[in-house]
């Protein structure tokens, strides 16, 4: 039976030291936040974000909103 990749990365993390764990969870969260960042930028650009940022400007202009 072959490996996918997802298998073979997942036994290599269960693998790692305590040190590399730590080091590899740091890693994972900066690339994490870095795609995450590169997908709403994209969706901004294409405008899938235009109806939800209308309806919020909509409920300010309305009184809908209050402070935090």
């Amino acid at each position: 039976m072959e490996k996918t990749k997802l298998t073979e990365i997942k036994q290599a993390v269960s693998e790692l030291s305590d040190r590399d764990l730590a080091n590899f969870r740091t890693w994972f969260a900066e690339f994490d936040a870095q795609e995450w960042d590169q997908k709403f930028e994209e969706d901004v650009t294409k405008g899938k974000l235009d109806a939800l940022a209308e309806k919020a400007l909509q409920d300010l202009r309305e009184g809908k909103c209050r402070d935090l």
